[in-house]
């Protein structure tokens, strides 16, 4: 079973986290067809709202549903996050652990940000008397955090100008093909009714610098990015096929998780050797497709993390997709125009997923996840028919990412180096400041801002990786790109 919601209604503010999680689940329990659905659940996992922090969001969710005792899961932030839920409650269900799990998310950020725009706060129930850090998937490295690289549109940007120098490609050029590949996107969403902005558009439009689109993270304008400010939810009903049979679940209803894997690069952006390809993405998606039994060519849905266009870019190098091949990338419009719920979003993709497989039960579909700064990696593939699911060897794939060097991060450099990525970040005013990694002789990596206006101009017009640069001390821990 499963079911989504989207409250686009600018005039009417979404329901809090946990009202949004109640309506999702009742609904997942009613689209499964079965009987007593709700109450055969034994296993209750939620995706970390970032809209609002709760004391204990696990037993307020199971009371409101009348859940029977079981185990309760609370995740951390990640783009991740459902698929790893999920990818959890099956292997609870097949070591006989589990029945029945339920798997939710809901955001409303877009109401959090009317109401702040009214002057009011939210008052939502349960909250968390005493704030705690965000539980985010990984920590920040303190010359990351120096040199600004925390903000998700920086490191993605970064991949962005290390694969088009890799490939060779004008740096206009390769915008023109970031715009291409997201424009299809907006194809799908505008066609979808679940869809937070459902409008095609052109690649031209998407690149175009203008006063409603600005400039974000050279090379990303505003209509290139994943968009957080969203009010949605969703809900996925995970069981056997002898529980299914046993609550009445018509077998039309039914779609088949028959491979997932995860896997991990290295966590800080200046550690990775390549920076224009991402290995574990590679061998997580490989394992995925070995344990479903196929190959990428007989998969006919995708859902690629669409976030930015360089995980886009990053996925079909990793799958071997051809730049001409046809397949819709997205069952839902991706994350800049889908809408990008916090951490949920791929519950949305899997939602999309079981009910494009549910109308062609003989096709796969693959769904992937992305984390942090590009690092954290998952796969799913799902089936419309049944078969067997073979669990991952996931210790075997990480040993195989574990292989490539990783680079150590000099947190003060001077003198000469060489520049592999960067990225200008722009306010509304225009270049703000820039994001550089560079290689250090000896093989070290350093991060690096560049705050000359001449500078910031030429990054955008020429290709700087593989550049010669000088470096001096800046404030703090902070290294100056000069020259």
């Amino acid at each position: 079973g499963v079911a989504q919601t989207t409250y686009r209604d600018v005039d009417r503010d979404a329901p809090e986290p946990l009202q949004i999680w109640v309506e999702v689940a009742r609904q997942a329990a009613e689209d499964s067809g079965g009987h007593d659905v709700l109450n055969a659940v034994d296993s209750l996992h939620i995706v970390y709202p970032m809209s609002w922090q709760y004391d204990d969001a696990p037993a307020r969710l199971a009371a409101r549903l009348g859940l029977k005792d079981g185990g309760r899961f609370y995740s951390g932030i990640s783009g991740t996050t459902p698929q790893q839920l999920v990818n959890q409650a099956a292997r609870e269900i097949l070591a006989g652990r589990s029945e029945m799990a339920l798997i939710t998310s809901g955001e409303a950020l877009a109401t959090k940000k009317r109401l702040k725009q009214r002057g009011h706060r939210p008052d939502w129930s349960h909250r968390l008397t005493e704030k705690r850090p965000l539980p985010f998937e990984d920590p920040f490295h303190p010359s990351e955090i120096a040199h600004k690289v925390f903000q998700a549109y920086v490191s993605f940007a970064i991949f962005d100008v290390a694969r088009r120098a890799h490939l060779g490609l004008d740096p206009e050029e390769n915008r023109r093909r970031d715009g291409e590949i997201l424009a299809r996107l907006t194809g799908i969403a505008s066609n979808n009714p679940k869809a937070w902005f459902p409008i095609a558009q052109s690649a031209r439009e998407l690149i175009e610098v203008s006063p409603q689109n600005r400039m974000i993270s050279y090379p990303y304008t505003k209509n290139m990015v994943a968009i957080m400010d969203v009010d949605m939810g969703g809900a996925i009903l995970l069981t056997s096929h002898g529980k299914a049979d046993a609550l009445g679940i018509p077998a039309d209803r039914r779609v088949t998780l028959r491979g997932f894997c995860a896997a991990q690069d290295p966590v800080y952006v200046a550690q990775r050797d390549e920076m224009w390809r991402s290995r574990s993405m590679a061998a997580a998606s490989a394992e995925a497709l070995r344990c479903a039994g196929v190959s990428i060519d007989d998969v006919a849905h995708l859902d690629l993390y669409s976030c930015f266009a360089s995980s886009l870019n990053f996925a079909l190098d990793a799958l071997e997709i051809a730049e001409q091949d046809t397949r819709p990338l997205t069952v839902t419009g991706g994350l800049p125009y889908f809408g990008g719920a916090g951490s949920g979003y791929i519950t949305h993709a899997i939602v999309s997923m079981v009910e494009k497989l549910r109308e062609d039960p003989t096709a796969f579909g693959l769904v992937s996840g992305v984390g942090m700064h590009m690092q954290n990696h998952v796969f799913g593939v799902y089936a419309g028919t049944p078969g067997p699911l073979m669990l991952p060897d996931e210790d075997a794939v990480q040993a195989l990412v574990g292989r490539v060097p990783v680079r150590e991060i000099e947190s003060r450099a001077k003198g000469t180096a060489e520049v592999v990525g960067y990225r200008v970040v722009h306010d509304r005013e225009g270049p703000s400041y820039v994001v550089v990694v560079c290689d250090l002789p000896g093989g070290a990596r350093c991060y690096a801002n560049v705050l000359d206006p001449d500078i910031m101009a030429s990054m955008q017009s020429e290709e700087w990786v593989g550049r010669s640069v000088e470096l001096v001390p800046g404030d703090g821990e902070v290294n100056l790109l000069v020259s």
